[in-house]
């Protein structure tokens, strides 16, 4: 909710430090304003006011643009995948709409029916590819894409590689999966650069042994507890192993004690299970995809009756925080 001094501040800020002025009075056309919107974003975020002149001494002149701001912001996220504020605020008894952009985040750019839009002037006008590459350059390495200077194709388990195989082959039935030597496989997975292993073929691949020389903190811990009471777990399993083979072990023992909830709808009862299999599963693979591997500690899953806990080292990315990571989308 803007507060009036909130407004006036807005009507003193300098057109062009991440706000943007339009009078609007008869209306305002949807795709400018998903133009500006972009704009704003990829300069670090800002606010639109419409109702309001642009040129100094600033008048609000209220604006008959986009009677239904809810719409207008279902409207935006249809068009973006972003959360963007769209709010009605009433000064002198006129109508002004003041959208509140937040910035893009590091390393990526929005776009709009393929271009990356910018303010210049009074304009709009696409990035130039320079432009763009700077954006993109600002996103940190991939520590999962770099060479583990000391790691060897005997570092990884034969077993959980031929999953892989199995399963590529299974999701690309008229490639020939089966018949491509294992550097090859890898190579193709992008797991090989140059002839030598990166960190997340380890992450994936790597043996009990290669993980405790080359890196110890690719652990998943399993603990089972019947109750929020501390001290030792019920059942607890640490798995210091390539992963691939581990999502369908750790599921195996959370589906152990994965206990039917009764729904009722109309006259049925229905048998529903506590934990959702899809949903256990996409949780574990974004704790290990997206944990700081340059962080000591292990990810653990921790079991409870009614709930199920997972945590990874690490905090969120740049750009994102408690507050919007429900709505923040990073590319």
């Amino acid at each position: 909710m803007i507060s009036s001094e909130q407004f006036q501040a807005y009507l003193s800020s300098p057109e062009g430090s991440r706000i943007e002025f339009k009078a609007a009075a008869g209306g305002f056309h949807f795709e400018e304003l998903i133009k500006y919107c972009v704009a704003l974003a990829n300069e670090g975020g800002g606010t639109i006011l419409l109702g309001v002149t642009d040129k100094r001494p600033r008048r609000v002149v209220g604006t008959k643009a986009f009677a239904e701001p809810g719409r207008t912001e279902a409207g935006l996220f249809e068009q973006l995948r972003q959360r963007i504020s769209v709010e009605e605020y009433r000064h002198e008894g006129k109508r002004v709409l003041i959208i509140q952009v937040h910035a893009r985040l590091p390393g990526s750019a929005w776009q709009y029916k393929g271009s990356y839009w910018m303010r210049a002037g009074d304009s709009l006008v696409p990035m130039t590819d320079a432009q763009l590459r700077l954006i993109h350059e600002e996103a940190g390495p991939d520590f999962s894409a770099e060479i583990c200077p000391k790691a060897k194709l005997d570092d990884l388990d034969p077993t959980a590689v031929e999953v892989l195989r199995k399963l590529w082959q299974k999701k690309s039935p008229n490639q020939d999966i089966v018949a491509r030597s294992t550097e090859q496989l890898l190579a193709d997975a992008e797991l090989v650069m140059g002839g030598r292993l990166t960190y997340a073929a380890l992450i994936l691949f790597g043996t009990r042994e290669a993980l405790g020389r080359r890196l110890g903190q690719a652990e998943i811990v399993f603990e089972y507890r019947s109750n929020e009471v501390p001290g030792p777990a019920a059942d607890r399993r640490e798995f210091r192993q390539g992963f691939f083979p581990v999502l369908d072990e750790l599921w195996k023992l959370i589906n152990l004690r994965n206990d039917l909830q009764h729904f009722q709808q109309g006259l049925f009862i229905w048998d529903v299970p506590t934990f959702n299999e899809r949903a256990v599963r996409e949780a574990v693979l974004n704790a290990v995809s997206h944990r700081d591997y340059r962080s000591s500690g292990s990810v653990f899953v921790r079991q409870f009756p009614r709930r199920i806990e997972i945590v990874s080292p690490g905090g969120f990315p740049a750009g994102i925080t408690r507050e919007n990571v429900l709505w923040q989308q990073n590319p």
